[in-house]
């Protein structure tokens, strides 16, 4: 299904996804990486231009902007961060456009050997005919979440260009370091103003979704005894050695996010970096529950206390930080935000699928410092890797439903 809106989508699409925005978890900084400001400088140039009002950026690195209202109504929020994962290439993106595609397999000019079909991206078979947005094939697309950016940019400019359409006022939100769990800073919520708030960060055609992760980030330090390999005997400690056993002693089989789906929670080890001397490790610890977290951050401090145990003369430091918790448990409170999402996606004539959903957004955060902020689909597919790829015709039914949102806020339509 085609929309008004498809054209504009694609282009700001392939503009966004041409910069490069990644974060990076291992800067101090706020914004972690200036290049993220690249992209939210072309954000405020273009909000001005458009004609948004109280558009600024923020000294903590988000673009903020007002569409005025047009009726009576409560103050709602559309928010969309503009950072790429840094799980993967990011930089040099060079995005393709696959015009009706034709159900077979997609190519990638810079990386032959890749292919992307149906059999591996399921959703693919319900889009014969859609125009699809990739990479090359050395990068992700970053569509997660440009593709949010762009469908929330294009609702703006139409209703801006549209008076006549009845909404309350409306507060735009671009966010940095979302990939790094650091999308939101504590003014956020207050500067928004808003009485409820939805992200544009999903996936599949009618997803909304409030039910998310709980999260931790655990950081292991392996300090071990450096000295010369040659008269090592009986002195050197080997970081990486006991690194290697922390990473072995975790459960491998029922407790990592490729053995595990659904409501089961996982200790994810991200990353590592080091030698002999010293070893950091990097763990993502993730559930549904907030006992089961807890369970799975002592299950690895535990596990570094037994290795720690075993070589009296290194030091293992186990240092586990809150990231974001599970919106529901705010939200069931008061589910209206949700309701009226389900409205607003029937409304565009999809059926609301609402499943918790195995990872997080800046909702989650928003919606534990009290602005109620639950998910909406974008169409983006297989993120964070070189296989990444969104329909335009998806982004388009994510468009009609920010508008509905807006219109249902008055009640416009009942």
């Amino acid at each position: 299904m085609r929309t008004p809106f498809d054209t504009e989508l694609q282009e700001r699409l392939m503009r966004y996804a041409a910069i490069d925005t990644q974060s990076d978890e291992s800067s101090p900084s706020q914004p972690s990486t200036t290049c993220q400001l690249d992209l939210s400088r072309m954000l405020l140039a273009e909000l001005e231009e458009m004609g948004a009002q109280d558009v600024m950026l923020t000294d903590y690195g988000v673009v903020l902007a007002t569409v005025p209202a047009t009726a009576q109504g409560p103050v709602m929020g559309l928010c969309a961060h503009v950072d790429t994962a840094p799980q993967f290439n990011a930089t040099g993106v060079k995005p393709v456009l696959h015009r009706r595609y034709n159900g077979g397999d997609i190519s990638f000019a810079d990386a032959p050997e890749r292919r992307l079909g149906p059999d591996i991206s399921l959703h693919l078979a319900d889009c014969v005919g859609h125009d699809i947005i990739t990479a090359s094939g050395t990068t992700l697309l970053g569509g997660d979440d440009k593709a949010g950016v762009a469908i929330i940019m294009t609702a703006a400019r139409h209703l801006l260009q549209h008076p006549e359409i009845k909404h309350g006022k409306i507060r735009l939100a671009f966010t940095p370091d979302e990939e790094i769990g650091r999308g939101v800073d504590p003014r956020l919520p207050a500067d928004m103003g808003c009485d409820f708030a939805f992200t544009f960060d999903g996936s599949k055609p009618g997803e909304v979704e409030h039910e998310t992760f709980s999260a931790d980030r655990g950081i292991v330090t392996v300090k071990g005894v450096s000295i010369h390999p040659g008269w090592a005997k009986d002195k050197l400690v080997n970081a990486m050695h006991l690194a290697a056993k922390i990473i072995d002693t975790l459960p491998q089989v029922t407790m990592t996010p490729e053995t595990t789906s659904g409501a089961q929670g996982f200790i994810h080890a991200t990353d590592i970096t080091g030698d002999a001397a010293q070893v950091r490790m990097g763990f993502i610890i993730r559930d549904f529950e907030r006992d089961g977290l807890a369970q799975k951050g002592a299950l690895l401090t535990r596990v570094c206390e037994t290795i720690a145990a075993t070589e009296p003369r290194a030091e293992i430091i186990c240092e586990i930080t809150p990231q974001y918790r599970n919106m529901r448990y705010w939200l069931e409170e008061d589910m209206t935000p949700v309701h009226l999402a389900h409205e607003a996606v029937r409304d565009v004539g999809l059926e609301p699928v609402s499943v918790p959903i195995r990872g997080g957004t800046d909702g989650s955060r928003l919606t534990e410092m009290g602005l109620p902020c639950p998910n909406i689909f974008t169409g983006m597919q297989e993120i964070h890797g070189p296989l990444e790829w969104i329909s335009v015709q998806d982004m388009g039914r994510a468009t009609q439903v920010a508008l509905r949102l807006a219109q249902r806020t008055v009640g416009a339509g009942e």
